[in-house]
């Protein structure tokens, strides 16, 4: 019989998607959210983690601390939960290159765009002043590289004349709720994995925009 997965969430506001993963992870899931982690005292999701009696702390930067200073304790936190894998959901914190390598292959991200298209943030705005048909997200390993790892799964959502930034993050944020735990449920189930710098599910590697169906 397989192990449940234990995983371990990163954010660092108001936890939406860890709400929708912890949602998902029934009794019978392959995994078990075991804690959560922010890097911000106030963060709502840390209010979310202890309603559902999940153990959570808060690691945040001391003044003057160096990335790689910083990066010492917080994988001091992260390895104290034994994570089988590491979800980053909305936390704000670029990560140091030895932190990641660490966990690479067990660790992913929800970028709010269609990757590789808009890196980095105001992602909503920035498909706006494009003209973009479409926008969406993208759920992908995690690689040193900003928002570059292998895609797992996009969700596309369209773009209307008359959106705003926040209207279009609505929609975005939806079918992140959706896609993410499916993401999670996946690689609980053994079915996916980071091998050669691509994504792979049931021993098949993935294409460039992750995972579509027939």
């Amino acid at each position: 019989m397989m192990s449940v997965c234990r995983v371990l969430v990163l954010i660092s506001g108001n936890g939406s998607n860890l709400q929708a993963i912890m949602e998902s992870a029934l009794p019978k899931s392959p995994y078990q959210v075991v804690g959560v982690i922010s890097n911000k005292a106030d963060a709502y999701g840390l209010t979310r983690a202890a309603a559902a009696n999940v153990d959570n702390l808060c690691v945040s930067a001391m003044p003057g601390e160096s990335r790689t200073e910083y990066d010492k304790r917080l994988a001091t936190a992260m390895d104290s939960f034994k994570p089988d894998l590491v979800v980053l959901a909305g936390f704000m914190r670029i990560l140091g290159d030895e932190l990641v390598m660490a966990y690479q292959g067990r660790m992913i991200n929800i970028h709010p765009s269609l990757l590789p298209k808009f890196t980095g943030l105001d992602t909503h705005q920035r498909a706006i002043d494009a003209a973009e048909p479409e926008h969406g997200a993208s759920v992908h390993f995690v690689i040193p590289h900003l928002d570059a790892g292998p895609v797992i799964l996009q969700a596309k959502v369209p773009v209307f004349t008359d959106d705003t930034a926040e209207m279009l993050a609505a929609r975005v944020q939806e079918q992140e709720h959706a896609i993410y735990p499916l993401v999670v449920k996946w690689f609980a189930e053994g079915r996916l994995q980071m091998r050669d710098n691509h994504a792979w599910l049931d021993d098949k590697p993935l294409a460039a925009m992750g995972y579509a169906a027939d």
